[in-house]
């Protein structure tokens, strides 16, 4: 047993996980839509790779990689989850150009703070009530996509799930801001993108259509608002309830509560959001649903457990699987967000990189963070990150804007029409960032 958590055999559990993600809403809708048999899926891989952890002498990687990685994790997605969903905002103004673009700008820019999930969230109804008199909007919910549900998410731990498990592995919260001229040269491409074709279908659009929207006017009205102070709670939780400045979080001897401090904090955050937002706003207005975060609880289950033989296999055989270049990093961290989720791919990397020879690591220069020097860290987050936008599975927002746009009326491209997309519009600016920043 101990040879097999070891070996290559031992990563099998987790590449049926991550394929039952990626093709399980595609091939199987109808099973796939039960949170019961996805739970179903997860466990049947779940509990013979944590037997085999236990029986090969790996259990105690297995607790910390339960307590410490998965726990913190689900607690922090669910109350970005829950506080953002008691915020609402309605509203149909007119949708020119700029408005759009402007709408798209302040959610890039909210995507670091709420999580692109909150932010994609509160933004995607109002986006979608705005431009209801257009026929032409099918590339605003793509870009939406791309920019609020993704790559907004650059500048902290709380924007994008990858940066955050990169964080509870030991990258400061402040790191994160060193990629702020990635975050900025993206988002303004794709902003300035987005103007010039949302300009070029505006000037198609029919002139009756047109002043149907501006007749059809509803003041913007936010509800809900006493979560953004609980949102601000959540950012100081985790930017300063941890090792760094509360020392005794780290003692040997510490208690699982000062150990958890940080979920214990954003658990009251997240009750005090249930106690205080009114049915009204969250479950009528919002139509919030718990499936949801649920289904990424039952599903980073099953992607936890069986995750840990492989980081563990990777940390081992690192310096035999070729990645030397910076932009070996950044293109294969990349490529496999693009197709599996985003969150355990960074993991599986910042594993690699951990497990490099001490010379090449050497060879980098700068900064170590994380046990890793800065430049391959940078490769790795931007890779996760970004190239979580490159298709429907990439990121989990990218589905739940999806399906909203669809029940609201909106023929969306299939999954390989929204790659064409990806790959003739983002590909092009993410590769600008390899040859500019890596």
């Amino acid at each position: 047993m101990e040879t097999f958590v070891h070996s290559a055999w031992s990563m099998i559990p987790f590449g049926l996980m991550l394929l039952a993600i990626a093709v399980g809403p595609i091939k199987a809708e109808k099973f796939w839509e039960s949170n019961l048999n996805k739970l179903i899926v997860a466990l049947v891989l779940a509990i013979p790779t944590a037997i085999a952890l236990v029986l090969g002498g790996l259990g105690h990687e297995l607790y910390h990689q339960m307590m410490n990685d998965y726990v913190p994790f689900i607690i922090l997605l669910g109350a970005l989850f829950i506080i953002t969903g008691g915020i609402h905002l309605e509203g149909d103004i007119q949708a020119k150009p700029w408005i759009n673009t402007l709408f798209l700008g302040i959610g890039w820019i909210l995507a670091s703070v709420m999580g692109t999930t909150g932010a994609a969230m509160l933004l995607i109804r109002p986006l979608i009530a705005t431009n209801k008199q257009r026929k032409h909007k099918v590339h605003t919910i793509l870009f939406f996509i791309a920019l609020v549900a993704n790559c907004g998410g650059l500048l902290t731990p709380l924007g994008d799930p990858p940066l955050f498990m990169l964080y509870l592995r030991g990258v400061p919260f402040t790191w994160f801001l060193q990629l702020f001229p990635e975050w900025l040269f993206v988002g303004t491409v794709l902003l300035m993108l987005y103007f010039a074709v949302d300009t070029f279908y505006y000037k198609r659009e029919h002139s009756q259509a047109k002043e149907m929207d501006r007749l059809e006017h509803r003041a913007l009205e936010l509800s809900g608002k006493i979560n953004f102070l609980y949102l601000v709670g959540v950012v100081v939780a985790v930017a300063l309830v941890n090792e760094s400045y509360i020392p005794a979080m780290a003692k040997a001897d510490a208690s699982i509560w000062m150990v958890h401090l940080r979920d214990i904090v954003l658990l009251v955050l997240t009750g005090l959001s249930l106690l205080t937002t009114s049915k009204e706003i969250r479950y009528e207005k919002n139509k919030f649903s718990w499936m949801p975060i649920t289904e990424v609880a039952i599903l980073f289950l099953g992607i936890f457990v069986t995750m840990t033989p492989v980081l563990e296999y990777l940390r081992v055989h690192a310096a035999s699987l070729g990645l030397n270049e910076i932009w070996q990093f950044y293109y294969t961290t990349g490529t496999l967000s693009s197709f599996l989720d985003n969150t355990p791919t960074a993991v599986a990397f910042h594993s690699v990189a951990l497990g490099l020879p001490a010379e090449q690591l050497a060879s980098y220069g700068g900064e170590i963070v994380a046990g890793v020097p800065s430049i391959l860290l940078r490769a790795i987050s931007l890779g996760s990150v970004m190239f979580g936008a490159m298709t429907y599975i990439g990121n989990g927002p990218n589905f739940m804007v999806k399906a909203i746009a669809e029940r609201r009326g909106i023929k969306m491209p299939s999954f390989f029409g929204y790659m064409i997309f990806s790959l003739g519009v983002l590909l092009p600016v993410y590769m600008l960032v390899q040859l500019i920043f890596l």
